[in-house]
């Protein structure tokens, strides 16, 4: 992800924005009579990471097997692929036998529909990417719709139409990035309404460069983030544990699930990440969510070596 990219980050101020005013009421009013443990899903934007061969996926493994190794791995992955493409029914097929029942799927919407079309007429699209999204069954997490960097608040009309007509069978977050979403407070604010009306997540997105996008307003009792690190530089672990830090807050006051998706540009460096972040969770909620590991590598020769 470069959306948002710095290449010095010497005076961004990394510090979480305190919580919007309704994300404890939206919190409040979606608590339970018998609450349920928060989910907590962490994950990646792509399985096929070849720079993991030998360490966190088996060395010589071929790439129809990748999936199934980073399912041991993630219990959850941001799914760009769909991005580019719909997947057929026996491609969807063989991802749900890659992982096993918890794994979940967040599907980001064809770009077909998002940036060529730009939500405009663009049922004969939705229905067959439905089906696909659909068949994912129990390993269907949210959907995401990520809005092209033009795509401005003179577009809310069509945004809610869209989200009006959209399938209920898909759950569905939305990530907003053109600035002017952001700078009036009143409009931000109606646009929020208007997602926590239709049950659609706020994505909440953390970058250096585009600190308005980190709004910290909840629409539904999900939380949806989308990451970008920077090399394991400190920065990073410092906003690993405001962001445990914040977690454990909503999940005290009943968010039921959280989607943490991490981007890293080297990718070797997003398991190191992910290891740190969720022993820091699970010292915070006591949620255990079991981090990424090097998997043994089989011994090559004998005993002696030859």
């Amino acid at each position: 992800m470069d959306f948002g990219r710095l290449p010095d980050l010497r005076y961004v101020d990394f510090r979480l924005p305190p919580d919007h005013p309704e994300t404890a009421h939206v919190l409040a009013r979606a608590r339970p009579t018998q609450p349920a443990p928060a989910r907590l899903h962490v994950g990646c934007p792509i399985w096929t990471n070849k720079e993991w061969l030998g360490s966190y996926f088996p060395a010589g493994i071929k790439e129809p097997d990748y999936l199934h190794y980073y399912a041991q791995q993630f219990n959850s992955i941001e799914l760009n692929t769909t991005h580019y493409r719909i997947p057929d029914a026996g491609t969807v097929r063989r991802w749900r036998e890659a992982v096993g029942p918890n794994f979940q799927f967040c599907p980001k919407l064809p770009r077909s529909i998002s940036h060529e079309r730009e939500l405009f007429q663009a049922d004969d699209l939705v229905v067959p990417m439905e089906r696909a999204f659909s068949a994912l069954e129990e390993n269907l997490g949210w959907a995401f719709l990520q809005l092209p960097p033009h795509f401005g608040p003179e577009h809310l009309p069509r945004l809610e139409r869209f989200l009006l007509d959209f399938p209920e069978s898909v759950p569905l977050a939305v990530e907003l990035r053109h600035p002017r979403w952001f700078a009036d407070p009143v409009l931000a604010d109606a646009v929020f309404a208007t997602f926590e009306a239709l049950n659609k997540t706020l994505v909440i997105t953390d970058v250096a460069g585009r600190r308005d996008v980190l709004p910290m307003r909840l629409t539904t009792p999900v939380a949806f983030i989308r990451f970008n690190g920077h090399g394991l530089h400190s920065t990073d672990y410092q906003r690993a544990d405001a962001w445990a830090e914040r977690l454990a807050a909503w999940v005290a006051q009943g968010v039921h699930d959280i989607y943490f998706f991490i981007h890293q540009k080297d990718v070797r460096h997003a398991p190191v990440f992910a290891q740190y972040f969720l022993e820091k969770m699970r010292v915070l909620t006591g949620i255990v969510v079991p981090p990424p590991f090097v998997i043994p590598q089989p011994v090559q020769g004998n005993l002696f070596g030859f």
